[in-house]
């Protein structure tokens, strides 16, 4: 584990404390606005950093079989476990983003507040790994904070021209514009991206 990454005690002591500013209790509109739009069910996602993941109940309750969760703690892992026994206990994956080794490559990889719970100095290899877990044609798709935030714990900020800098290193930027449906608390401060995979 890297010196500047927030490992599993660190993020499990906040479900714990329920020190957990980043859940808003469902979906994000943005993104439940583009989930509505797949028409092909069968495509294969990912859920980095998942917390609660209300993202992963809505596409589930939708008719999306094949989502994966993935976190560094076992906390809402269980918890999501407990709330959707339907779930296959084998697409629950706790482990490190960066470390993982899977078999699978995902059609969709979704971002919601993973990519601000990291160090800022993990940004490049965030990219480098998301390039690698895509499909050919896999698309990372998600929201970014266009705020500088906190600069000595998450969740950390940025700007549109930093990340389209970082991240297009080792992805394609399809889109990335201001979220014109964010919830209230977000307006004005959240960017809606679209990233393929990097050939």
């Amino acid at each position: 584990m890297l010196d500047n990454t927030f490992d599993q005690k660190y993020w499990s002591q906040r479900y714990i404390d329920e020190n957990t500013g980043w859940d808003i209790g469902e979906i994000s509109t943005p993104l439940k606005t583009f989930f509505d739009q797949i028409t092909d069910k069968s495509i294969t996602i990912l859920i980095p950093g998942c917390g609660n993941a209300y993202e992963a109940a809505y596409l589930w309750k939708n008719g999306f079989k094949n989502v994966f969760l993935m976190d560094l703690s076992p906390i809402p892992l269980k918890k999501f476990q407990e709330q959707h026994p339907d779930f296959p206990k084998d697409q629950l994956l706790e482990m490190n983003f960066f470390d993982c080794e899977l078999q699978h490559h995902f059609d969709l990889i979704v971002e919601q507040t993973f990519f601000c719970a990291l160090h800022p100095s993990l940004r490049a290899d965030y990219a480098k790994k998301m390039n690698q877990l895509l499909s050919q044609k896999g698309e990372l798709v998600g929201l970014l904070f266009d705020a500088s935030l906190y600069q000595d714990h998450p969740p950390f900020g940025g700007s549109k021209k930093e990340y389209i800098s970082i991240l297009g290193q080792h992805l394609e930027i399809e889109k990335m514009e201001d979220s014109y449906n964010s919830i209230a608390p977000r307006q004005g401060r959240e960017l809606f991206f679209i990233a393929n995979k990097k050939q």
